[in-house]
């Protein structure tokens, strides 16, 4: 049997094994319109004015609808209002008159004022509470320098919500899709306390789905909720997520075996999917990874010799090509990733970011500056704070190697699984920690404000006057020129101050099963978007 009809019968036979697969799949069913999913770990809250990770935004995308939302194609359509305004001075929204709860009761612009103003609450210890500064009074209430309701947001009926700035917000009406941005309902959240939203029965919903069921640690269900006003037009009516496991190989395992309807892949996993013939799909997340250096007091890591020294001895296209390996997957050397928009093209053609090449002899020079400012006689072992994913780990030894042959430091892992990671991330238990942020909407300034001294998400606790300077600066113009300028001031002060270590820009490889049509792989808005999906027979 010569080589061609050896390839033709493994072929076949992968072929049967494959329909077979399908043909026995618990990954999509047409009869009940009902898909199989894996989730990479489970949602550490689905409150919404609590929530921070993509996970929470992934299921929130699906239960929850706010002002405005992301169509199929990406674009920012009408979601709970069916119209609006906006100019300088703030917005204007009118509600839909159909817009409902799950239990019925109508979605009142009262809904929207209340979330806003309990997110901004000190004792509610929102992280995303920044994302609301834009509004008037807003960071005011949130110090606790003001009552809540002296925040610049009004219900002027049940159906009209009217919204002060502090200064120009071009990007306002994206806000109005972000999870924070979503409504409460003040009878069932103030009914339920600190328990809201901790069960599936302690939670209201207005969006396309509910939440069925959720067996922590194991599983969630979501049906499609028939009080929502474009339940019609919502095609898949069941979705199960009866696996939680954040190993790739796992997760193909399942969509090899007809189990789940959709999975990313590793390296390791290419050659496999394509041996079985599956589709490739690719989807560049915008997602930057990065090493974030801890500044708070007594951390070696604070001190800038040191991050000078360990960003000159980093070499971003070294771990894309040789650590991490998959195609699609960018170097990175700035704060701002590729997929940010400028003026007219992507931000960072217009505005080009310096690359700091790798030098060893200059790294250990800059390693000698720090030992001799902190006083140290000996360097102590230092902690990197990792996820425990099989890539988060391949990627931290990489780190402990280079620390090691290159510094002659020594790297402590600390791998934890996602919440605990969160967690250790808010109190600042780590020296350096590998992150990641994803934007939560279409406007460079959700990558900009990351840093900003205010912003709860900046763990590290950079605190940089003339960052903030640049920040407020953006935020209060609305002249474009004028804000990508200080965008590009901004991405060359994280080069010379190294508050964070650009890594890769990260890319999705996935499998899909051939009948799901219409997923929405998304940037903003929760990813991935079954709300617009559907099954072909």
């Amino acid at each position: 049997m010569g080589c061609e009809s050896v390839r033709l019968a493994r072929w076949l036979a992968l072929a049967v094994l494959g329909f077979s697969a399908w043909a026995q799949a618990a990954a999509v069913d047409p009869q009940q319109s009902r898909i199989q999913l894996a989730l990479a770990t489970e949602p550490p809250t689905l409150h919404s004015a609590r929530a921070t990770d993509t996970i929470a935004n992934f299921v929130l995308s699906h239960l929850m609808e706010g002002l405005l939302r992301y169509g199929p194609d990406g674009e920012l359509i009408g979601g709970v209002a069916e119209r609006w305004q906006l100019n300088e001075s703030g917005a204007r929204f009118w509600l839909r008159e159909d817009a409902r709860w799950a239990d019925g009761k109508p979605v009142r612009a009262q809904d929207f004022a209340f979330a806003w103003q309990y997110a901004l609450r000190p004792e509610t210890a929102s992280q995303y509470a920044f994302i609301f500064y834009p509004i008037k009074n807003a960071e005011a209430v949130n110090r606790g320098d003001m009552p809540v309701n002296a925040l610049g947001v009004r219900a002027v009926s049940d159906r009209e919500l009217v919204v002060e700035f502090d200064g120009p917000c071009p990007y306002f009406l994206s806000l109005t899709a972000f999870m924070t941005y979503m409504p409460l309902r003040e009878d069932v959240v103030n009914h339920w306390g600190r328990r809201y939203a901790a069960d599936a029965d302690k939670l209201m919903v207005n969006g396309p789905y509910v939440l069925e069921k959720w067996v922590h640690g194991a599983e969630l269900r979501l049906a499609a909720n028939a009080r929502y006003w474009d339940n019609e037009n919502v095609q898949i009516r069941h979705i199960d997520l009866p696996y939680i496991t954040a190993d790739p190989s796992a997760q193909f395992n399942l969509f090899r075996d007809g189990q789940i309807a959709l999975a990313n892949l590793d390296t390791g996993l290419l050659d496999e999917a394509i041996e079985r013939g599956f589709d490739i799909h690719h989807f560049q997340t915008g997602a930057l990874y990065f090493l974030e250096f801890n500044f708070r007091e007594g951390r070696i890591s604070a001190n800038r010799h040191f991050r000078k020294a360990v960003q000159h001895l980093l070499n971003p296209e070294l771990l894309v090509n040789k650590i991490i390996g998959l195609p699609g997957v960018l170097p990175a050397y700035s704060l701002f990733p590729m997929t940010v928009k400028g003026l007219e093209k992507p931000f960072r053609e217009e505005y080009p970011v310096l690359k700091v090449e790798p030098d060893l002899a200059l790294a250990r020079r800059h390693l000698a500056k720090a030992k001799a400012e902190l006083g140290l006689a000996e360097w102590p072992p230092l902690m990197l704070l990792s996820g425990d994913s099989p890539r988060a780990l391949q990627e931290a030894e990489y780190y402990q190697y280079l620390f090691r042959r290159g510094l002659g430091l020594e790297l402590r892992i600390d791998q934890q699984v996602f919440k605990q990671r969160l967690e250790k991330m808010r109190r600042g238990d780590f020296d350096i920690v590998v992150a990641a942020w994803g934007p939560d909407f279409d406007d460079i300034m959700t990558f900009a404000d990351l840093f900003a001294s205010w912003n709860d998400n900046n763990r590290g606790r950079y605190h940089n006057p003339e960052y903030d300077r640049l920040v407020r600066a953006a935020q209060r113009s609305s002249d474009a020129k004028r804000r990508f300028d200080i965008m590009g001031r901004l991405q060359a002060l994280i080069v010379d101050d190294v508050p964070i270590l650009p890594t890769y820009e990260n890319a999705s490889l996935y499998v899909q099963h051939p009948q799901l049509h219409g997923v929405r792989r998304a940037v903003f808005g929760g990813d991935p978007s079954f709300r617009d999906a559907w099954i072909a027979p």
